[in-house]
């Protein structure tokens, strides 16, 4: 697909042009259009928590976006990493709400990105015996888990 040939390049050509060599793989999916980048050994595209990933994807967006005159979601991935910090977040999510439970006060974690915090909510949400809620301003905001005291 043209869509995902434009964003290869515009991606790749951005980071040769950064010092980086690499390769990457498209795909559409659910309306988005997916790039999973090759060769990070250092981890110096995906940062502290992601960051750097996260920016490089909003730079990427613009770029495609300009460049193919319609809105198309680029999803950027490097070697997995999206993956590896869902599942940690899951697991995050687990650890901390039994703990709330367990010490029967409310827990603040964070800051976290708008994915991440969603991935805690999510995880959270079947779970009757908490609530969970985003608290700051702008993008990194802190997730707070809350036992609910049962009425008896």
């Amino acid at each position: 697909m043209e869509e995902i040939e434009i964003a290869k390049e515009l991606t790749i050509g951005l980071l040769e042009r950064m010092g980086v060599d690499t390769e990457g793989e498209g795909s559409i999916k659910e309306g988005n259009l997916f790039l999973e980048i090759k060769r990070d050994e250092e981890g110096v595209l995906i940062g502290k928590d992601g960051r750097t990933l996260e920016s490089l994807q909003m730079l990427i967006n613009r770029m495609v976006n300009k460049r193919l005159r319609n809105t198309t979601r680029v999803v950027l991935d490097i070697d997995g990493y999206r993956k590896r910090r869902a599942d940690s977040m899951v697991s995050i999510g687990y650890r901390l709400g039994e703990k709330a439970k367990r010490i029967g006060h409310s827990l603040t974690v964070g800051p976290f990105n708008a994915h991440d915090r969603r991935i805690i909510h999510v995880t959270l949400k079947d779970d009757l015996c908490l609530k969970t809620e985003s608290l700051g301003e702008g993008e990194f905001k802190k997730v707070k888990i809350i036992p609910i005291k049962k009425e008896g």
